[in-house]
């Protein structure tokens, strides 16, 4: 594998390093500085918090629970326990270290040996040694699986023990020796000795896995006392860990767009921050030009050009359009490459946050807290420059992104076989005025289906739930019941794009889509016609979308609308529809023969989360082989 031509040269820097540390430095303990020099009310909520644990059990975990997952698919009885365990460590050594008179080491201990006694630190979810198989119901203790939290739990166990080290040495040596061999046993070694997936070669596809898991196994192997690991083992992992890097790039298009949506970008490409950044930690900053690469600058542009305002981003696949706020990693990828709209939208949305928020609290990576108080003062002072989020279409991907003074409007072309993908080709995502008017609902709480074969059984994966088109099977269908189908090999045909000052629109053929042959052309074009427009000669209402829809197929379309506010049939004549949207917009489709409005409850929590009260969908039947809908 080492023959590869990459398109970029992590494995290349690496080999060019004259020499690199056994040790990744943070502010131990010991750095009394560090700590009592963070702003008050931050060390008092730190402690507050720490308070709070003292008082609370870490949870048991018991075989049963494990097995949960294999007998009724459930993931939450098992990783709620599993992920509240590690939260209230982190939060202890913090206190910790924010105090340092040993009142949280004892509660830090039970944690420890609580988490280091578990069989296996990979979830039920993951526990298979061959990606996209039938996990084993029960873990082999005998050879341990790295998955993402199998290597966040040695990161957040290694880091621990490092904040701490000279503490619990005062107690016993053995407490530190017992982390350093839980962590060869079950991270280095594996890591390796055995192929896992995520690690790449070239042929299987990479996802946010990669930087996510290399850089815990980074943080986890480097935080090791300089005895512990001779330096060969060492430079293996180092070049592993570049090599992984390369392989996780090499399946991004030039354009830096992340394929798994905005809220997937905090696990790709902001872990993909964490892997530079700890590379260079460890190699006294000879890998910083990795931070000039032109992918990696685009990769870092990519998530200011997805928000829409309000604390909503455009979403798709599996993604929330709340993705959560901007952080220190944010921040400082912005700063290392040169992006200082980026940086200064992180410090902004920083400062915009409560106490509570900045200090993270559900986050169980040891290293982002670190980063955050690490930066804290920097961000709250830092100036402020509006950042650089053009009109863009992502070819890698097939999105388009435009803007105007109301709308912020997104068109997904691309196909269906991207990693946490929805069939939706085709689709349209529409804000006005930052209020979502077309909505993507995301995806429910994760069970065993989600990742399986049976996924597009779930409705809202179906492209019959977004914002595309769909086809009646047979004229008297009371829904659409011929859809999209999942692979790379269903996606849109003949895409082409404009973007210039008066409008911004994408056209493409999603008839492949579909993988019928009834279905032989389906022309979509949607464009967002500008309402600063300086041309006034245009037939088409300015600050209005307009979709046209111009087909052949014999098959009967539906237009399916997916939507927030509560939608209000005005209108239904001479093959013209109005539908009112709450009091946010107007919709009006010509070449319509019938509508239809459902209520679509909102039961799961992860989708309340996001949605807090029902959604709807409208379905329009098409006829006169082109329809055009015009929203305002």
């Amino acid at each position: 594998m080492e023959t590869k031509v990459h398109r970029t040269n992590t494995l290349d820097a690496f080999h060019r390093v004259k020499n690199f540390n056994k040790l990744i430095e943070f502010p131990t303990v010991n750095d009394r500085t560090f700590w009592v020099g963070l702003p008050k009310d931050m060390r008092m909520g730190i402690l507050e918090k720490g308070e709070e644990i003292l008082k609370t059990e870490y949870p048991v975990l018991l075989l049963s629970d494990y097995t949960d997952f294999s007998r009724t698919g459930n993931r939450e009885r098992f990783e709620s326990k599993y992920f509240l365990r590690r939260n209230m460590l982190t939060n202890l050594v913090l206190a910790e270290c924010v105090e340092d008179n040993g009142r949280f080491i004892d509660k830090i201990l039970d944690g420890i040996y609580a988490i280091l006694e578990e069989t296996t630190w990979c979830l039920p979810a993951h526990n298979t040694y061959i990606r996209d198989v039938e996990q084993f119901i029960i873990p082999d203790e005998d050879r341990p699986i790295i998955d993402l939290f199998a290597a966040e739990t040695a990161s957040i166990i290694g880091l621990s023990e490092y904040l701490l080290r000279d503490r619990l040495l005062d107690r016993s040596w053995f407490i530190n020796s017992y982390v350093d061999r839980e962590i060869e046993k079950r991270i280095l070694k594996p890591y390796l000795n055995y192929h896992f997936w995520w690690m790449g070669n070239g042929e299987e596809p990479m996802c946010n896995w990669t930087p996510w898991i290399t850089q815990n196994v980074l943080l986890s192997v480097f935080t090791r006392r300089e005895e512990v690991f001779e330096r060969g083992l060492l430079k293996d992992v180092l070049r592993q860990a570049s090599l992984s890097v390369d392989f996780f790039l090499d399946d991004y298009g030039d354009d830096g767009c992340c394929n798994e949506g905005a809220q997937y970008y905090s696990h790709a490409g902001l872990c993909l921050f964490g892997c530079i950044d700890l590379l260079n930690r460890i190699t006294d900053n000879e890998m910083d030009n990795l931070y000039r690469i032109p992918l990696i600058k685009n990769i870092a542009a990519y998530i200011v050009k997805m928000y829409v305002g309000d604390g909503y981003y455009i979403n798709y696949a599996d993604c929330s359009p709340f993705p959560g706020k901007r952080s220190a990693r944010d921040f400082l990828f912005g700063k290392y490459t040169e992006n200082e709209g980026y940086a200064s939208f992180a410090a902004s949305d920083y400062r915009s946050m409560s106490l509570e928020e900045k200090l993270i609290f559900e986050e169980r990576n040891l290293y982002y807290h670190i980063l955050q108080l690490a930066n804290n003062e920097e961000m709250m002072k830092y100036p402020e420059k509006a950042p650089d989020a053009p009109d863009t279409f992502f070819e890698s991907v097939g999105l388009l992104i435009g803007r105007d003074e109301h709308f912020t409007f997104a068109v997904k072309a691309g196909n269906n076989g991207d990693s946490h993908n929805h069939n939706d080709v085709g689709s349209v995502t529409l804000y006005k005025d930052n209020k979502p008017l077309l909505i993507d609902l995301g995806v429910e709480t994760y069970t065993k289906k989600t990742f399986s074969t049976e996924r597009y059984e779930i409705w809202t994966m179906q492209s019959a739930f977004h914002n595309t088109v769909n086809f009646l099977s047979a004229a008297n269908a009371e829904a659409p019941d011929i859809m999209q189908k999942d692979g790379k090999n269903f996606g849109a045909g003949d895409v082409k794009y404009k973007i210039n000052n008066t409008e911004c629109g994408l056209s493409m053929d999603i008839a492949p889509a579909y993988g019928d042959e009834r279905i032989k052309s389906h022309i979509r074009t949607a464009v967002l016609h500008k309402e600063n427009l300086s041309d006034s000669s245009t037939e088409i209402r300015q600050g209005s979308v307009v979709i046209t829809d111009e087909y052949k197929e014999s098959l009967t379309p539906v237009l399916t609308l997916m939507t927030y506010e509560k939608p209000e049939l005005v209108k239904l004549s001479e093959g013209i529809a109005v539908i009112k949207v709450g009091a946010l917009g107007e919709i009006k489709s010509d070449g319509i023969s019938d509508v239809k409005i459902e209520t679509k409850e909102i039961t799961d929590e992860r989708l309340k989360a996001t949605w807090k009260h029902d959604c709807y969908r409208i379905l329009l039947r098409l006829k006169d082989k082109k329809a055009s809908t015009i929203i305002t």
